[in-house]
């Protein structure tokens, strides 16, 4: 088998050893490096030997406190205005592209069409969480759209519409961290309070303060 073969939920358990429910959990929780083919979970094997590595020989415990105002400030977020999943990527990844940590704003782009091509990042809810590691990328950082229209086509499991966004980008090292956070994003989304009054704040400087006061 070659690094990059695309596994399924039940290669992925058999390679692990633990359940095939407890891999879907891990992806449904963005705990484990996964996407979705259709509504089918796959996922790379060597992005899952990676994983496996960082959790081996790291001594960072998995519940590492991920600091919002280190990784996002308000004026990476944006309200938009686009029905399909490439032109709000385009739009989120453009303005991510403005931080100092991002290097090479074309590489951006295009490798977060080209995951997204490959695997769905919508989680359910109405969320999708676009993520890539780059070597020209210096350190974690976030950019978050809040959709006024329904985004129609990124393949969500549950049929809804995405209209939160929350794009990350990482170090290419960084790849305990860059899991921690997308697991951090999906957690913190599950409260319906929450994402409501992100998608009825009025003001990038509103929606980051929601962002800062969840615990």
């Amino acid at each position: 088998m070659i690094d990059d073969d695309i596994l399924t939920i039940e290669e992925v358990a058999k390679y692990l050893r633990v359940s095939e429910r407890t891999v879907y959990d891990w992806a449904q929780k963005a705990e484990i490096p996964a996407g979705k083919i259709g509504t089918v979970w796959r996922f790379k094997k060597s992005d899952i030997e990676n994983w496996v590595n960082d959790r081996l020989s790291t001594n960072k415990p998995d519940n590492h406190s991920i600091q919002i105002g280190n990784i996002l400030s308000p004026d990476r977020i944006l309200f938009l205005d686009y029905s399909t999943k490439r032109d709000a990527i385009l739009a989120l990844a453009d303005n991510l592209a403005n931080a100092p940590q991002i290097k090479n704003r074309q590489e951006l782009a295009a490798e977060i069409l080209k995951r997204e091509d490959l695997m769905s990042t919508a989680i359910g809810r109405g969320i999708a969480i676009p993520h890539v590691r780059l070597s020209s990328v210096t350190d974690l950082v976030v950019s978050v759209g809040i959709s006024h229209t329904d985004i129609i086509d990124f393949q969500t499991l549950d049929d809804q519409p995405v209209r939160l966004v929350f794009m990350i980008a990482a170090a290419y090292n960084q790849h305990a961290y860059y899991l921690q956070t997308l697991s951090f994003f999906s957690a913190k989304l599950k409260s319906q309070e929450l994402r409501q009054s992100l998608l009825t704040a009025k003001s990038p400087q509103e929606a980051y303060a929601l962002l800062l006061e969840q615990k």
